[in-house]
Protein backbone atom coordinates (compact mmCIF):
# COMPACT_ATOMS: atom_id res chain seq x y z
CA UNK A 1 0.00 0.00 0.00
CA UNK A 2 0.97 3.56 -1.06
CA UNK A 3 2.35 5.19 1.80
CA UNK A 4 -0.39 7.94 0.51
CA UNK A 5 -3.32 5.78 1.23
CA UNK A 6 -3.25 5.85 4.97
CA UNK A 7 -2.89 9.54 4.78
CA UNK A 8 -5.87 9.72 2.35
CA UNK A 9 -8.07 7.71 4.07
CA UNK A 10 -7.59 9.26 7.45
CA UNK A 11 -8.29 12.56 5.64
CA UNK A 12 -11.68 10.93 4.17
CA UNK A 13 -12.46 9.87 7.55
CA UNK A 14 -11.90 12.95 9.24
CA UNK A 15 -14.02 14.93 6.76
CA UNK A 16 -17.21 12.51 7.53
CA UNK A 17 -18.28 14.98 10.45
CA UNK A 18 -18.48 17.89 8.28
CA UNK A 19 -19.92 15.91 5.35
CA UNK A 20 -22.72 14.81 7.35
CA UNK A 21 -23.66 18.53 9.03
CA UNK A 22 -23.26 19.60 5.52
CA UNK A 23 -26.22 16.79 4.44
CA UNK A 24 -28.80 17.62 7.62
CA UNK A 25 -28.89 21.35 6.51
CA UNK A 26 -30.34 20.31 3.45
CA UNK A 27 -33.87 19.16 3.11
CA UNK A 28 -35.04 17.98 -0.49
CA UNK A 29 -32.35 19.55 -2.32
CA UNK A 30 -32.19 22.84 -0.50
CA UNK A 31 -31.04 24.55 2.60
CA UNK A 32 -33.20 23.70 5.55
CA UNK A 33 -34.20 26.78 7.35
CA UNK A 34 -35.93 25.07 10.26
CA UNK A 35 -35.45 25.81 13.72
CA UNK A 36 -36.11 28.34 16.86
CA UNK A 37 -34.56 31.75 15.68
CA UNK A 38 -33.99 34.14 17.77
CA UNK A 39 -34.13 38.01 16.49
CA UNK A 40 -30.24 39.83 16.08
CA UNK A 41 -30.49 43.39 15.58
CA UNK A 42 -26.41 43.30 15.86
CA UNK A 43 -25.75 41.71 12.92
CA UNK A 44 -24.24 43.15 10.12
CA UNK A 45 -26.29 43.62 6.68
CA UNK A 46 -25.33 40.84 4.31
CA UNK A 47 -23.70 41.93 0.81
CA UNK A 48 -25.31 39.28 -1.34
CA UNK A 49 -29.13 40.03 0.20
CA UNK A 50 -28.46 43.79 -0.01
CA UNK A 51 -27.29 43.82 -3.81
CA UNK A 52 -30.58 42.01 -4.83
CA UNK A 53 -32.23 44.82 -3.27
CA UNK A 54 -33.92 46.98 -6.29
CA UNK A 55 -32.89 50.90 -6.74
CA UNK A 56 -34.31 53.55 -5.07
CA UNK A 57 -35.02 51.78 -2.32
CA UNK A 58 -35.20 53.23 1.39
CA UNK A 59 -33.72 50.72 3.92
CA UNK A 60 -35.14 50.90 7.38
CA UNK A 61 -32.87 50.77 10.18
CA UNK A 62 -36.08 50.18 12.74
CA UNK A 63 -35.75 46.34 13.37
CA UNK A 64 -35.79 44.86 16.99
CA UNK A 65 -36.87 47.19 19.68
CA UNK A 66 -35.65 50.57 17.73
CA UNK A 67 -38.57 52.82 16.75
CA UNK A 68 -38.48 56.25 15.12
CA UNK A 69 -39.86 59.00 16.38
CA UNK A 70 -42.53 61.08 15.25
CA UNK A 71 -42.21 62.74 11.54
CA UNK A 72 -39.01 60.07 10.77
CA UNK A 73 -39.93 57.46 8.73
CA UNK A 74 -36.07 56.26 7.46
CA UNK A 75 -35.99 57.71 4.35
CA UNK A 76 -39.28 56.46 2.62
CA UNK A 77 -41.04 59.40 0.57
CA UNK A 78 -44.99 59.49 2.00
CA UNK A 79 -47.97 60.41 -0.25
CA UNK A 80 -49.84 63.68 1.19
CA UNK A 81 -52.49 61.90 2.32
CA UNK A 82 -50.19 59.13 4.23
CA UNK A 83 -47.64 62.05 5.53
CA UNK A 84 -51.17 64.20 6.75
CA UNK A 85 -52.58 60.53 8.51
CA UNK A 86 -49.36 59.98 9.97
CA UNK A 87 -49.31 63.19 11.46
CA UNK A 88 -52.36 63.27 13.13
CA UNK A 89 -51.97 59.72 14.23
CA UNK A 90 -52.17 59.52 18.13
CA UNK A 91 -50.37 56.37 19.92
CA UNK A 92 -53.33 56.61 22.72
CA UNK A 93 -56.02 55.89 19.99
CA UNK A 94 -54.36 52.47 19.61
CA UNK A 95 -53.89 51.99 23.86
CA UNK A 96 -57.27 50.92 24.03
CA UNK A 97 -59.00 47.74 25.09
CA UNK A 98 -60.63 47.46 21.54
CA UNK A 99 -57.03 48.01 19.79
CA UNK A 100 -54.20 46.98 21.86
CA UNK A 101 -54.16 43.29 21.05
CA UNK A 102 -54.33 43.66 17.08
CA UNK A 103 -51.66 42.33 15.32
CA UNK A 104 -49.97 44.39 12.76
CA UNK A 105 -48.90 42.36 9.43
CA UNK A 106 -46.22 40.49 8.87
CA UNK A 107 -44.33 44.08 7.37
CA UNK A 108 -44.40 45.03 10.83
CA UNK A 109 -44.02 42.17 12.74
CA UNK A 110 -41.25 39.92 11.01
CA UNK A 111 -38.83 42.86 12.52
CA UNK A 112 -40.27 43.23 16.36
CA UNK A 113 -38.15 41.71 18.90
CA UNK A 114 -39.81 38.39 19.65
CA UNK A 115 -38.85 35.34 17.85
CA UNK A 116 -39.72 32.96 15.18
CA UNK A 117 -39.74 29.16 14.49
CA UNK A 118 -39.64 27.62 11.16
CA UNK A 119 -40.67 24.31 9.87
CA UNK A 120 -40.24 23.45 6.33
CA UNK A 121 -41.30 20.67 4.36
CA UNK A 122 -41.19 20.06 0.44
CA UNK A 123 -43.89 21.85 -0.78
CA UNK A 124 -45.23 24.19 2.02
CA UNK A 125 -43.22 26.29 4.99
CA UNK A 126 -44.52 27.50 8.40
CA UNK A 127 -42.70 30.55 10.22
CA UNK A 128 -44.80 31.04 13.41
CA UNK A 129 -44.39 34.29 15.17
CA UNK A 130 -44.32 34.24 18.86
CA UNK A 131 -45.55 38.05 18.23
CA UNK A 132 -49.18 38.14 18.64
CA UNK A 133 -49.35 34.44 17.99
CA UNK A 134 -49.35 34.73 13.72
CA UNK A 135 -48.91 31.81 11.37
CA UNK A 136 -47.13 31.90 8.37
CA UNK A 137 -47.87 29.83 5.64
CA UNK A 138 -45.30 29.86 2.22
CA UNK A 139 -46.16 27.49 -0.53
CA UNK A 140 -43.54 26.52 -2.12
CA UNK A 141 -45.30 24.11 -4.97
CA UNK A 142 -45.50 26.42 -7.68
CA UNK A 143 -49.02 27.85 -7.07
CA UNK A 144 -50.07 31.43 -8.17
CA UNK A 145 -51.39 33.78 -5.94
CA UNK A 146 -55.03 34.01 -4.97
CA UNK A 147 -57.50 35.92 -7.02
CA UNK A 148 -57.91 39.52 -6.15
CA UNK A 149 -61.25 38.83 -4.90
CA UNK A 150 -60.39 36.42 -2.39
CA UNK A 151 -59.71 38.28 1.97
CA UNK A 152 -56.77 39.67 2.97
CA UNK A 153 -55.32 39.00 6.00
CA UNK A 154 -52.47 40.31 8.30
CA UNK A 155 -50.25 37.51 6.84
CA UNK A 156 -51.39 37.94 3.29
CA UNK A 157 -51.23 34.95 0.77
CA UNK A 158 -47.27 34.46 0.28
CA UNK A 159 -45.79 31.84 -2.45
CA UNK A 160 -41.94 30.71 -2.46
CA UNK A 161 -39.22 29.38 -4.24
CA UNK A 162 -35.55 29.13 -4.04
CA UNK A 163 -33.13 30.90 -6.21
CA UNK A 164 -30.24 29.18 -5.63
CA UNK A 165 -29.32 28.69 -1.85
CA UNK A 166 -32.13 32.08 -0.98
CA UNK A 167 -35.92 31.26 -0.57
CA UNK A 168 -37.81 34.40 -1.83
CA UNK A 169 -41.24 34.49 -0.76
CA UNK A 170 -43.51 36.84 -2.42
CA UNK A 171 -46.70 37.80 -0.17
CA UNK A 172 -49.81 39.95 -1.18
CA UNK A 173 -53.14 40.00 0.01
CA UNK A 174 -52.52 42.06 3.45
CA UNK A 175 -54.95 43.85 5.11
CA UNK A 176 -53.85 47.55 5.94
CA UNK A 177 -51.85 48.02 9.09
CA UNK A 178 -48.58 49.39 10.48
CA UNK A 179 -45.07 50.02 8.51
CA UNK A 180 -43.58 52.01 10.95
CA UNK A 181 -44.95 52.58 14.43
CA UNK A 182 -45.12 56.22 14.42
CA UNK A 183 -48.50 56.62 12.34
CA UNK A 184 -47.46 55.29 8.84
CA UNK A 185 -49.47 52.86 7.95
CA UNK A 186 -50.29 50.47 4.06
CA UNK A 187 -53.08 49.71 1.86
CA UNK A 188 -54.13 46.02 1.34
CA UNK A 189 -52.56 46.97 -2.45
CA UNK A 190 -48.72 46.85 -0.46
CA UNK A 191 -46.50 43.94 -2.08
CA UNK A 192 -44.02 42.46 0.04
CA UNK A 193 -40.69 40.30 -1.28
CA UNK A 194 -38.55 38.78 1.05
CA UNK A 195 -35.06 36.54 0.80
CA UNK A 196 -33.81 34.20 3.21
CA UNK A 197 -30.67 33.00 3.41
CA UNK A 198 -28.23 30.59 5.88
CA UNK A 199 -25.04 32.00 6.86
CA UNK A 200 -22.59 29.44 6.04
CA UNK A 201 -22.29 28.08 9.44
CA UNK A 202 -26.34 27.31 9.11
CA UNK A 203 -26.43 29.08 12.48
CA UNK A 204 -27.94 32.74 11.42
CA UNK A 205 -30.97 33.01 9.36
CA UNK A 206 -30.50 36.38 7.19
CA UNK A 207 -33.33 37.97 5.29
CA UNK A 208 -34.77 41.22 3.39
CA UNK A 209 -37.75 42.88 3.59
CA UNK A 210 -39.05 44.99 0.64
CA UNK A 211 -42.39 46.57 -0.07
CA UNK A 212 -43.81 49.08 -2.12
CA UNK A 213 -47.42 50.48 -1.58
CA UNK A 214 -48.10 53.14 -4.79
CA UNK A 215 -50.59 54.65 -2.94
CA UNK A 216 -48.79 55.39 0.52
CA UNK A 217 -45.40 55.77 -0.80
CA UNK A 218 -43.11 57.30 -3.99
CA UNK A 219 -40.13 55.01 -3.46
CA UNK A 220 -39.75 51.88 -1.52
CA UNK A 221 -38.78 50.27 1.58
CA UNK A 222 -36.58 47.65 2.60
CA UNK A 223 -35.54 46.09 6.40
CA UNK A 224 -32.55 43.62 7.08
CA UNK A 225 -33.48 41.18 9.44
CA UNK A 226 -31.42 38.53 11.19
CA UNK A 227 -31.73 35.87 13.43
CA UNK A 228 -29.65 33.40 15.33
CA UNK A 229 -30.54 29.95 16.00
CA UNK A 230 -31.40 28.60 19.56
CA UNK A 231 -31.34 24.87 19.98
CA UNK A 232 -33.90 23.33 22.24
CA UNK A 233 -36.27 26.87 22.05
CA UNK A 234 -39.63 26.58 21.33
CA UNK A 235 -42.09 29.10 20.61
CA UNK A 236 -44.19 30.83 23.36
CA UNK A 237 -47.72 31.83 23.41
CA UNK A 238 -48.02 35.50 22.94
CA UNK A 239 -51.15 36.06 25.34
CA UNK A 240 -51.92 39.53 24.65
CA UNK A 241 -54.14 40.79 27.80
CA UNK A 242 -56.06 44.03 26.09
CA UNK A 243 -57.09 44.71 30.06
CA UNK A 244 -53.57 46.05 30.10
CA UNK A 245 -54.73 48.73 27.79
CA UNK A 246 -56.55 50.38 30.81
CA UNK A 247 -53.50 51.56 32.42
CA UNK A 248 -53.10 54.39 29.42
CA UNK A 249 -56.15 56.50 30.15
Amino acid sequence: MSALRPFALACALAALPALAIAASAMKDGHPDLSGYWDLDARIPRDAALMKKIAPDTAVLDDTGPVEFPRGEYGGLKLKPAAKAAAEAWNPKDDLTVAKVCQPPSIIYAMQGPFPIQVDQGRDIIVIRLQYYDMVRIVFTDGRKHLPASAPHTKVGDSIGHWEGDTLVVDTDHLEPSTITNNGLGHTENVHVIERFRLSPDGRTLLSTQEFEDPQTLDNRGARFIAWKKQDGQYIEPYDCDPSFALNYK
